[in-house]
This record gives C-alpha cells, structure tokens and sequence, in this order.
C-alpha cells in the first residue's frame, strides 16, 4: 500500500489529565514547536478543556478533539456529552472505542460501533480504536480480534465516511504499561487492518485510510515506527503532556 497517498496524523489522548489553566499553558509551549509539522496536529483533551484548547490553539496548526461521546443525540444519559454537542462547539474529531473505554466503562463492540455512526452522522472525524489483550497476543488471535472490532465498528459506513475514519491500532498490553510492540509487530497488525479496509471497500479507500499506532508510542521509538509502510501517524498518551516529547514525535513525520 502506497504511504505516500496519505499525510500523517499525530493525535495526543490528554486521557483525564489537566484543568483548563495548565492546557492553555500547554499549547502555548507547543505552538511554536509544532509550527511547521508535516503532519496533521490534534489534541483530545477532557470535555472541560476543550472551550480553553480552542482558545490556546486558534491561528495555528493544533487541531482539537474529544476522547468519547454518546451514540444518541440527545436523551436520559446523564453525564454524558453527544456528538452534535461536540459538533456545536466546533470539535472536529473524537476518539471512539479506547481501550480504556472497553476496560472500564464496558464499551462493547456494538456500543463503538454505534458511537461511530453518531460521531460520522454529526460530520466529526472518528478515531477508531482498536487492539488486543495480552492474553488475546499469546493465544494467538490478534488477527481475528482486530479484524471482527473493526468490521463490526465499520457496519454501515459508506466508503465516503470512511474518509473521517481514521484507525488506531493500539494494543491493549502496551497502553500506560512502557511495553511497546516491536516496529514489525506495530506494523503487521496495521497491514491486516488495511487488508481488511481492501476487502470491506477496494484497494483505493484503504490507500486513503490513515492507520495510526496507539500503543506507548514515545520520542525515542517514533521515528522507528512511523518509517513502517503502514504505520501513519500515532495516537499518543503520556508524551503528548509533555511538549518537548510530543515535538520530537511530530518531527519524525518530516522524514516519511
């Protein structure tokens, strides 16, 4: 598959961490580092901060988006935000499907699946996570769990939508853990998932598709595995609090 077809997206998960006050703070030390990226730029950041990364962010490259929202538009869930909400403050993406979410918050496949379709109807871009248990790895079924995720979070989306999908592969052993798959494993699972792409759509959408790795991607390993051919971008935790980490990833896209 063809990496040239698509432009990189280094996404940074805040998770729920910082107030308002220390994101401006943040985006102000990141602005000038992240200026001339060669890729896209976004920020997910709690609910709370999204009114002040707007605020920090505007005139320049930084994107901002949310971790989660509601598969309805509108009803009894308290405590809960939906994609029109973050459609009407002016968020263009939201990560769907987070490991975490399925841990601790009992997302389902169904349930990600439905969040899909709400984000992708209120015109957001989709951060679709998917991965593996450790256990799952050593018994052999990566494969198989990140092909039925996906195919079950992509029922229903139309080869234009997939255009506002973008995939994170992030295994669930290597999130907050320090473990990272080897570049070759990152890169495997991610070839399987735009294989799948081929098979659902044509060779051409997957081409197009942007295939993130999720999984404790840092300033040391980036370059190592964003050089893979199917490895297009990164969806970043820890690193991407600090903006000195979250930099240097970003400039390991200049050279791929």
């Amino acid at each position: 598959m063809n990496k040239a077809l698509r432009k990189p997206v280094i996404a940074g998960n805040w998770k729920m961490n910082l107030t308002p006050d220390e994101t401006a703070a943040l985006i102000e030390q990141m602005k000038p580092l992240v200026a001339d990226a060669a890729c896209d730029v976004v920020l997910c950041v709690p609910f709370v901060d999204i009114a002040a990364a707007q605020a920090a962010a505007a005139g320049s490259n930084i994107q901002i988006g949310a971790q989660n929202c509601h598969w309805a538009n509108s009803g009894a869930f308290t405590g809960e935000i939906s994609a029109p909400m973050l459609k009407a403050i002016g968020v263009g993406y939201v990560i769907v499907g987070h490991s975490e979410r399925r841990t601790y918050f009992n997302d389902s496949s169904e349930t990600v699946a439905a969040r899909t379709r709400a984000a992708l109807d209120a015109g957001l871009t989709v951060i679709l996570c998917v991965g593996e248990t450790r256990s799952e790895r050593e018994q052999g079924i990566t494969q198989e769990i990140v092909r039925t995720q996906t195919k079950i979070a992509l029922q229903g989306v139309s080869a234009e939508e997939l255009k506002r999908v973008i995939v994170a592969y992030e295994p669930v052993w290597a999130i907050g853990t320090g473990l990272t798959a080897t570049a070759e494993q990152a890169n495997e699972v991610n070839a399987w998932i735009r294989a799948l792409l081929a098979e659902l759509y044509s060779i051409d959408a997957a081409n197009g598709v942007v295939i993130q790795y999720g999984g404790s991607m840092n300033a040391a390993n980036a370059g190592e595995l964003l050089a893979q051919p199917d490895i297009d971008g990164g969806l970043i935790g820890g690193a991407s609090l600090k903006a000195q980490d979250f930099s240097a990833i970003i400039k390991a896209t200049y050279f791929f």
